[in-house]
């Protein structure tokens, strides 16, 4: 479009006093200026206007005032005077006749045979034979582009072309297309102009005459354009003829521009417009340009970013011209590049002569003000060269070169750039093609290792570059490259595709010029933790690097000490957890168990001590408040109970190396409030991320006496909304009692029982936490409530302060309560307890003052008690087993070297014995409990009475029978152990329908009945009896056929004295079969007649007075007959 180029466009200050209708600034318009605004203003005059006021009305003199001495005016009133419609008429008589033609140029109704050429006819015309020749002109060429299927053409046509008559041509061109908008629409008509000489310049006044349609004509012109306008001359024009337009109207440009995104056509355009524009208020930081292109590049759509990626690729693969807008852009970004560059010569500006000659030599430092627009830049570039695939030139290259390497304040924006410019040289290892620029990279890293210190402390940011250096020499000695591609994407936010071949340089300089892996691991220790290290502090910290040389055993392979650092970091850190602690420590546990290799079994690092531990949970359970965060407690809880997990799992391959860790004691541990700190945790999960997930499952491995269900339970009590009214009754945080006023009021128990409880009722509006001080003061006086005559409520309350007590201090608590409730002699010789203890043997529980099994709210907390034990001592002895298993049987490998011998049998006894410990404690437990349950005579004579079922022993009853269901459903096994061993008939009418889940009993009373002690088949046969009468079950009728067909076996094999003594205590049995079961009437009845014949047999065969045996046989018969009696009735 070079043709238009001496031609006078539209200024934008007459285009927007158009726009305004701005009389004033239009009159200030020169007349070349006027001129090119005529037909507007012309139809402006002498059409009749819509708005009557009179505002318009002085407006418009002054239009006619204006007017007046411009001589054109009166041509185009001229045009304005010919009868339009008929000109329709016959234009659409042409457009059909032109279409029955097939578009061919034959005859013509606007115009008739031409004697001359179309500028002569024009000239010699009078106005409507011009309006016709223009007309037809125009009409061909929009024929045949809506026939050209989107091919460009360039038409030529002498009335477009001739400099002469190119006013009137445009007077006729407005006058047509205003009065004929029906026949030529605006945006036809714009696309009709791009196919002519001189289009942009006729569609620049066409619609600075119609100044209403300039949106609508480009963003017609852009949905009609190509996708990539560089590629075509059709793109090229229509791209400069929108250019012209928003010159025109530059108010706009950015709207055009977002059009130009937003139908991803003309990209060359979008980046024309960004060249043209001048803001009102020049930003100082970013450029328009580097604001645009970036947008595009590193926004979130995907469309955009691909579209505008091929632009820039295919316009790399024509040859450089200036007119090109992708060389336009490319040198516009090497001005703003070397503008900004720290050098003595910053004020030269390239041009295209010396490009390539340009010296880079006398840099300084990077000027604060220019540090976020040189960050931009980088970032740009490398959206440009990793994602659009641009490839810089070599003064490009160099002078991003020269950018990088230079050094910026100590400003948060500087280490941002720094770390920006250290991520690029990785990304573009081809910048750095000479030695030259390779010694100089390598001053630029000394340089960082050096100045980082400084840098964070006078930036005051926590995440600086020396982190990532550290990590990045890290994965280089580690060779996880992919690691390094990775970082750098997510440094520059941006996804490049990186070759790991392509760092291999980079490689090199790192492990053997910079960073040794010796260095690294002395430089990594002295760093500073993070303080307050949370979630909200991102990018690369030094925990990053210390968790990849934990992950490579930098550390023990140089013998270097990080227990100190980690320990430092896990103090400093608080809310919301950060991502990399957990990953941390569990490499950091690793690397004390797990030698680096086995050649050096002591290549270890040192765990945390144990007085380290206990400083972090000093206090924490008294009064005194612990000054570590809670997040600091719960990581030290985590990486305790791990390494203990971890300590047990790899037992095997450290007895290989005949090595034993310690693991830490249980002092330690009965010191550390699990369950309180769990608690807490469970209110910060959100915060704490997946820590309390991971506690949860290490104490369900090591700890599952605090995971018990009933205690999440009685915890939903404890937290409810209830408690939470109640403690609304507590106006004070404070508690108005002292722990020795609860001393002395348990004291006086009986005289002052109203005081006591007045004390526990309002300890129970404290939280559980707040009621931690009084725990002691409770537990020590608990066999003062034993004493005949004290309240039940008192006891109640007790009970229940326990049980919040329970919620966040359960071993310690227990501990205290089974010295507490020992007999009255263990107490006077002060035999105290421990842990150890009770876990060893859980059934110390259960040698507690007799007393307490008789008072249902204190026999509710021992069983609660014991139970936890139970479970607390399978822990106990698993992990036990591991720990010393492989290294004994290590020991007995060797003693036995030489010998013949299995190594492996003692294993397998080792664990039969400890499963028959575990067995053998939970059925004493079982059988315990339940000879507790027997009545006492004092108690037979009340349940006789009217009041047996509302009685303690009642009571008791239940809670037992309630935890012999738990355990028997937990472990069947110890139901079949307990009822192999037996226990008292008499409890049987308790045990079966007190315990829902006896009916498992029925799987193996088959089993019982056949054990050849008379005992067994005895209580084989009772325990059917009750079972049969409580589950009517198809299972227990076929039990119930077989337990009669053994007794008919046994009765045909016993002798007399053992017939008697098995059929005297069996034979009621029968009558409870009967009647839950009648189909066995009949079975019964032969059996009892049976056992009548054999009966009578044996009185006739021997005299009375002989055999002493006969009268039990005589007292049998009598007894069949009563039964049989019961049965018939």
């Amino acid at each position: 479009m070079a043709d238009s180029v001496s031609l006078q466009f539209v200024s934008p200050y007459a285009f927007e006093a158009m726009q305004k209708v701005d009389v004033a600034r239009l009159a200030a318009l020169s007349d070349p200026e006027l001129r090119l605004l005529l037909p507007c203003l012309v139809r402006m005059a002498l059409c009749a206007p819509a708005d009557q006021s009179n505002a318009w009305a002085q407006d418009k003199k002054l239009i006619l005032r204006l007017l007046s001495g411009v001589e054109a005016v009166n041509s185009i009133v001229a045009l304005l005077s010919v009868d339009f419609h008929a000109l329709e008429q016959d234009a659409r008589k042409e457009q059909q006749l032109r279409h029955k033609a097939g578009g061919s140029n034959g005859e013509s109704i606007l115009v008739s045979q031409l004697q001359h050429g179309l500028t002569l006819e024009f000239e010699h015309s009078d106005p409507l034979r011009r309006l016709r020749l223009a007309l037809s002109e125009l009409l061909a060429i929009m024929n045949k582009v809506a026939d050209s299927n989107g091919e460009f053409f360039l038409r030529s046509s002498e009335l477009f072309e001739s400099p002469v008559y190119l006013e009137e041509v445009a007077d006729v061109l407005c006058i047509l297309q205003a009065e004929l908008p029906s026949l030529l629409p605006i945006i036809e008509v714009a696309e009709a102009l791009l196919h002519v000489r001189n289009g942009e310049w006729f569609l620049c006044l066409l619609v600075a005459n119609v100044p209403d349609s300039f949106s609508e004509v480009c963003r017609g012109l852009i949905k009609n354009g190509e996708r990539q306008d560089e590629e075509s001359v059709g793109g090229r024009r229509r791209t400069e003829a929108l250019r012209q337009l928003c010159q025109m109207n530059p108010s706009q440009a950015l709207n055009i521009r977002a059009m130009v995104v937003e139908e991803c056509h003309l990209p060359g355009l979008g980046v024309a417009l960004t060249l043209d524009y001048k803001p009102d208020t020049a930003d100082e930081a970013v450029s328009p340009l580097v604001s645009y292109v970036s947008g595009l590049l590193l926004g979130t759509n995907g469309k955009v970013r691909t579209w505008f990626s091929m632009f820039i690729r295919n316009g790399q693969q024509r040859k450089r011209e200036s007119s090109s807008v992708l060389w336009q852009m490319r040198r516009q970004l090497l001005l703003e590049l070397v503008a900004i560059l720290p050098r003595s010569r910053s004020t030269h500006v390239p041009n295209d002569s010396d490009m390539d000659s340009e010296s880079s030599s006398g840099y300084s430092g990077l000027r604060e003000e220019h540090v976020v627009k040189a960050s931009a830049l980088l970032r740009l570039y490398c959206a440009l060269m990793g994602i659009a695939g641009l490839r810089p030139t070599d003064e490009e290259a160099e002078q991003l070169l020269q950018l990088m390497t230079s050094r910026p304040p100590a400003t948060p924006a500087g280490v941002r750039f720094v770390s920006l410019s250290f991520c690029k040289l990785l990304a573009f290892p081809t910048l750095v093609s000479t030695p030259e620029q390779e010694q100089l990279m390598v001053m630029w890293l000394s340089w960082m290792i050096k100045e980082e210190e400084y840098f964070e402390s006078a930036a005051g940011v926590s995440a600086s570059f020396g982190e990532m250096l550290l990590l990045v020499a890290m994965y280089f000695h580690s060779n996880q490259l992919s690691a390094i591609i990775e970082l750098v994407c997510s440094t520059l936010g941006m996804k490049i595709a990186i070759k790991p071949s392509s760092l291999s340089k980079m490689k090199t300089i790192f492990t053997q010029e910079i960073f040794t892996e010796q260095v690294v691991t002395a430089h990594a220790v002295r760093v500073a933790v993070t303080n307050n290290l949370s979630a909200n502090i991102t990018g690369f910290l030094p925990i990053h690097c210390i968790y990849q040389l934990l992950r490579s055993r930098a550390f023990t392979k140089h013998k270097v000490s990080i227990k100190d650092w980690i320990f430092r970091q896990l103090c400093e850190t608080t809310t919301p957890l950060h991502t990399q602690l957990l990953p941390l420590i569990d490499v950091y546990i690793n690397s004390i168990l797990t030698p680096a290799s086995k050649t050096n079994p002591e290549a270890t690092n040192q765990p945390i001590t144990e007085q380290e531990i206990l400083n972090v949970f000093q206090g924490l359970a008294g009064v005194v408040r612990s000054h570590y965060t809670i997040t600091t407690q719960l990581l030290i809880l985590y990486y305790i109970l791990s390494y203990e997990e971890a300590l047990l799992a790899n037992t095997k391959t450290l007895a290989l190396m005949q090595k034993k860790p310690k693991s830490y004691s249980p002092a330690l541990m009965d010191q550390i409030p699990i369950k309180h700190l769990i608690r807490q945790a469970q209110g910060l999960q959100q915060e704490l991320g997946g820590l309390h997930s991971a506690l949860l499952r290490l104490l369900a491995t090591n700890y599952p006496h605090l995971c018990m269900v009933e205690d999440w339970i009685s915890e939903e009590e404890v937290t409810g909304t209830l408690p939470l009214l109640r403690k609304m009754l507590l106006t004070s945080s404070s508690c108005k009692y002292s722990q020795t006023q609860l001393r002395e009021a348990f004291q006086n128990v009986l005289s002052g029982g109203p005081r006591l409880l007045r004390i526990l009722e309002h300890l129970t509006l404290l939280s559980a936490g707040d009621l931690i001080p009084y725990a002691e003061a409770l537990t020590a006086s608990m066999g003062l409530v034993l004493e005949d005559g004290v309240s039940r409520r008192i006891l109640q309350t007790v009970n229940k302060l326990w049980m919040v007590l329970n919620t966040v201090m359960p071993r310690k608590l227990w501990v205290m309560t089974v010295n507490a409730l020992q007999p009255l002699v263990k107490l006077l010789r002060q035999q105290k307890y421990t842990q150890n203890d009770l876990m060893v043997d859980p059934l110390i529980v259960l040698r507690c003052d007799s007393r307490v099994f008789r008072c249902p709210p204190l026999m509710d907390i021992t069983l609660h008690m014991l139970n936890g034990y139970l479970l607390a001592s399978k822990a106990y002895l698993n992990a036990h087993l591991k720990e010393t298993a492989e290294f004994e049987r290590q020991a007995q490998t060797v003693s036995n070297l030489g010998l013949s011998g299995q190594p492996d049998t003692p294993e397998v006894t080792r664990e039969e014995l400890k499963n028959a410990l575990l067995a053998a404690q939970d059925s004493a437990a079982v059988q315990i409990l339940l000879e507790v349950c027997l009545p006492s005579p004092q108690e037979e004579l009340q349940l006789e009475g009217e009041g047996g079922l509302l009685s303690d022993l009642r009571e008791v009853q239940c809670l037992i029978c309630c935890l012999l269901h738990q355990m028997f459903i937990a472990d069947p096994n110890i139901a079949k152990l307990v009822h192999f061993q037996g226990y008292p008939q008499a409890l049987l009418p308790l045990t079966v329908p007190g315990i829902p889940s006896m009916h498992i009993c029925l799987d193996f009373i088959p089993e019982l009945l056949a054990q050849p002690q008379l005992e067994k088949q005895i209580f084989a046969i009772q325990l059917l009896s009750h079972l049969c009468t409580q589950y009517a079950l198809p299972k227990s009728l076929s039990v119930a056929r077989l337990a009669i067909s053994v007794m008919g076996t046994l009765l045909t094999v016993q002798t007399r004295v053992k017939r008697f003594a098995f059929f005297m205590p069996t034979l009621p049995c029968l009558v409870s079969f009967c009647k839950a079961f009648p189909p066995l009437f009949d079975d019964v009845m032969s059996l009892l007649v049976q056992v009548g014949q054999v009966s009578a047999a044996d009185v006739t065969t021997k005299a009375r007075d002989i055999d002493p045996l006969i009268a039990s046989e005589c007292i049998l018969q009598s007894y069949l007959t009563e039964l049989v009696l019961i049965c018939i009735g």
